[in-house]
């Protein structure tokens, strides 16, 4: 009988160190595969300006996926660089794609694009722009605004130039889905055009991302603890026949 017992926590103990070491290889796949994939689709940024408050604001950290020019949509705010506009990476919001009549304001203060207009619940202001404008969007190329119009130095300063204030879409090297630093999670998609040809973009595998991430570092401690407690519950199990003896 006393070989049995032990035969079966012999066994029992076995079968544990089996899974936890499984469960450690698990969450090391997760946890490090989560990270290289992170890295290979975002790239973090730090907004030096004001230009894109309230939405984002100056000194905020965000991880923008990589993507490319195909997949550029109306609202989506983007990194670009491009040297007539200083050659560093800059964040703006995408209001108009190539072919777009974008103007403001109307009426109502509004911006239109293709003379409808389009709701900005996150602009910083009554007005889509202190100063009004109207530009055709060349082929190929994005019309780009700040979200704190009275500040920004966008599209609206290069009207003069040969392409209207627009920048080529190849400019264009990522998105912005997510502040980092504040956490304030994912950026919403504006559905102001969503009615718009082409509607919005889908938000990247972010959340896969972190979800994985995350996982993987529960699976490695939930794994790695085993051992510890096992020990102790069996240190328990070996004082109890002792006592009750006594």
């Amino acid at each position: 009988m006393s070989g049995n017992g032990l035969d079966h926590h012999g066994h029992g103990r076995s079968l544990g160190s089996v899974l936890s070491g499984l469960a450690v290889a698990v969450g090391c796949v997760l946890f490090l595969g989560g990270f290289a994939w992170g890295a290979v689709l975002y790239k973090p940024y730090t907004v030096p300006t004001q230009s894109m408050s309230p939405t984002v604001k100056a000194g905020d950290r965000v991880l923008a996926q990589r993507i490319s020019a195909g997949d550029v949509r109306r609202g989506d705010v983007v990194v670009f660089s491009d040297p007539k506009w200083a050659n560093v990476p800059m964040v703006k919001r995408v209001v108009g794609i190539g072919g777009d009549h974008v103007a403001c304001c109307g009426a109502d203060g509004r911006l239109t694009v293709n003379g409808k207009p389009v709701d900005e619940p996150y602009l910083h202001g009554a007005n889509a722009s202190g100063t009004p404008f109207d530009a055709k969007v060349p082929d190929g190329q994005v019309f780009l605004l700040g979200d704190d119009r009275l500040v920004s130095l966008d599209s609206r300063v290069h009207l003069d130039d040969a392409a209207n204030g627009s920048v080529p879409l190849s400019a264009v090297s990522a998105r912005v889905d997510a502040i980092a630093w504040p956490m304030d999670g994912m950026l919403p998609r504006p559905t102001g055009f969503a009615a718009l040809p082409g509607g919005l973009s889908q938000p990247g595998p972010l959340r896969l991302v972190l979800g994985a991430v995350v996982a993987g570092a529960v699976l490695i401690v939930a794994g790695a603890a085993h051992g510890p407690l096992a020990g102790l519950a069996r240190r328990r199990r070996a004082r109890t026949p002792a006592a009750a003896g006594r």
